[in-house]
């Protein structure tokens, strides 16, 4: 602290004598000054090379010449194709409900359809297929008619005494 610092009268503190702490401003460093500076010559910059050039810039994203990330994915086809693809051409579009979707929602003996599945809230996609899966446990004896359906799911509903029948798949699997 300086001598004027701590002979401030508390009663003359305000704004006209605020002024930074000690030591937390520096002034600007001057490059290209000289080479007594330390800063001369190459102004602090290396050698040769793209960042020694006046307007040189370090762009986000920018990867010291290695093929950059947005090039070494894979380009979007299709309609519109900068934004997120439209289609894809080896994915199966179903919409899946599980064994205990159906026992929590169905009664013993009801007939579940795609139909009955947008009734209950569930299957609320339009013209997408209908996959049953397998988690959870079926207690009830239900008819079962979706576009698709897995091994584990048709073996729980027929344990449980009901039936499984596949309507019309176009996409399921």
């Amino acid at each position: 602290m300086t001598d004027e610092q701590k002979t401030i009268d508390p009663d003359d503190i305000g704004l006209h004598t605020l002024r930074p702490n000690p030591g937390s401003r520096k002034p600007r460093k001057r490059i290209g000054r000289g080479e007594g500076s330390g800063t001369g010559k190459t102004s602090g910059r290396g050698q040769k090379g793209y960042g020694s050039r006046s307007g040189s810039k370090d762009r986000a994203r920018f990867e010291g010449g290695q093929m950059p990330l947005h090039m070494r994915l894979r380009k979007l086809r299709g309609p519109h194709m900068k934004k997120s693809m439209p289609f894809e051409p080896f994915r199966t579009h179903t919409q899946t409900v599980n064994l205990f979707d159906l026992e929590k929602r169905f009664e013993a003996g009801s007939e579940v359809t795609p139909e009955t599945l947008v009734a209950a809230g569930l299957a609320t996609k339009k013209n997408i297929d209908v996959k049953l899966l397998g988690n959870g446990t079926l207690s009830k004896k239900l008819t079962v008619r979706v576009h698709g359906v897995s091994k584990s799911a048709q073996a729980a509903v027929e344990a449980a005494g009901g039936t499984v029948e596949l309507i019309g798949a176009s996409s399921a699997e």
